[in-house]
């Protein structure tokens, strides 16, 4: 559900700058820290990028006019190779809340620290991540383990699912909390692996 890149119009300076050709990749534009607003930046670097619904939920609230009724999305993009973003949002209509959810997705898009930090390996090759990193979401507490190549992920479905989109091959994971709430584990890996970042190696990313 990707947005064409020739309706989208720069309406921020960040995205005239990038509209400008300032700008030779997306790792760029992130490095310089300003918030990214236009999903449309995005999709100028990354036009094949991927989306996945992990999940949707139908939301039920109380008014004085009575029930009203909205749908919450979870989604992930990535492009497999570095790039993960995760969104959530809701509306009256199924494909809507999806659209909104992929739109917050890529506005909070990371560049991910990829490298082989397993002792076992050594490889040198960016199938992994440099060294463990953990991350949180509510009850949900997550670490993420540097593997060998071949090992794949060993995590669940919905972990699977964000590490793959995020380029990353062979993991060890380990989890406590309430584990089996879908946003909160997307989430919690979402972060670990943004906190990947904090680390400072001279590893391949």
């Amino acid at each position: 559900m990707a947005y064409e890149q020739e309706e989208w119009v720069p309406i921020t300076g960040l995205g005239r700058r990038v509209a400008a050709g300032e700008f030779t990749s997306l790792k760029e534009v992130l490095d310089i820290g300003r918030p990214i607003k236009e999903p449309g930046i995005v999709d100028y670097f990354l036009p094949d990028l991927e989306d996945e619904v992990l999940d949707i939920n139908m939301v039920q609230r109380m008014t004085d006019s009575g029930r009203r009724v909205k749908f919450r999305a979870v989604v992930v993009v990535g492009n497999r190779d570095g790039f993960i973003g995760y969104g959530q949002a809701k509306d009256a209509q199924v494909g809507n809340a999806i659209k909104k959810a992929i739109a917050h997705a890529k506005i909070n898009i990371i560049c991910v620290k990829r490298g082989c930090g397993s002792w076992e390996c050594g490889c040198g090759e960016g199938h992994s991540i440099p060294m463990r990193v953990e991350g949180k979401s509510g009850s949900v507490t997550i670490t993420l383990i540097p593997a060998p190549q071949g090992i794949g992920l060993v995590t669940g479905d919905i972990g699977k699912k964000v590490l793959e989109l995020a380029g990353i091959t062979d993991i060890w994971t380990s989890s406590s909390g309430q584990t089996r709430t879908t946003i909160n584990f997307a989430k919690a890996t979402f972060d670990a692996l943004k906190n990947s970042n904090l680390i400072r190696t001279g590893v391949m990313e």
